[in-house]
């Protein structure tokens, strides 16, 4: 795979590229907007790794101009750890956030993520052991038999799905669903989904990090697909 990343802090943009590389891509480095735009211009990516605070073209600048030429899959890295900032990256289409400081075992697991989010399709059907989700139709079934969802809970389950094996932190969640950053009502939600999607169902799919927070995963392969 053929990532860009643009960052102007040298040292992390060196350990960016580096990390990625020895993963087998192969990454082009930036170290300003409108350089990260040229290379944009010059060349077809399968994602993007884009700083927010950037000289020449900030990220925000450039998100919009990536999304007009097309819909590369675009990860923000970002120090700026805001609801705002979190918001404002989603109306413009961004899929998803990495905070600094960030380990390298967490820049992968997000990269791959959505290297098979676009590998698949867009992800419009997740399976996960006997449970299906129809994206396009919002439609939940788990051993052949039909769930009914509320909106809210339909969402919640889509966003773990789409980070399968992944943990998923209640400040995201509710950033990503509900703009907001009360985590309160996130606890509610995983119970009310729990009842429905794991009561009756085994194994239990939906899982909890104490301290970090959900993730949906098969137990009997230790890994789960979409």
């Amino acid at each position: 795979m053929r990532l860009l990343v643009v960052e102007d802090d040298a040292p992390t943009g060196d350990l960016l590229a580096a990390t990625l590389r020895a993963a087998g891509h192969e990454v082009d480095l930036a170290d300003n907007g409108l350089a990260g735009r040229h290379f944009i211009e010059q060349q077809q990516y399968q994602l993007i790794i884009l700083d927010v605070m950037l000289p020449g073209l900030n990220g925000w600048q450039l998100l919009k101009l990536i999304r007009q030429g097309g819909d590369t899959p675009v990860l923000f890295l970002t120090a700026r750890d805001s609801l705002e900032d979190r918001l404002r990256g989603l109306e413009l289409q961004a899929d998803d956030y990495l905070m600094k400081p960030f380990t390298p075992a967490d820049l992968l697991a997000r990269v791959q993520t959505l290297l098979r989010r676009t590998a698949a399709g867009g992800a419009e059907m997740h399976r996960i052991a006997d449970l299906e989700i129809d994206v396009p139709r919002r439609r939940v079934s788990r051993g052949g038999q039909r769930i009914a969802l509320g909106d809210r809970e339909f969402d919640l389950l889509v966003l773990l799905a789409g980070r399968q094996g992944q943990v998923v932190s209640s400040a995201t969640i509710a950033a990503l669903l509900w703009q907001t950053e009360d985590v309160g009502p996130i606890e509610v939600a995983i119970h009310r989904l729990r009842a429905k999607v794991d009561e009756r169902y085994p194994p239990r799919l939906i899982h909890g990090a104490v301290g970090q927070g959900y993730c949906l995963q098969d137990p009997a392969t230790g890994s789960s697909h979409s």
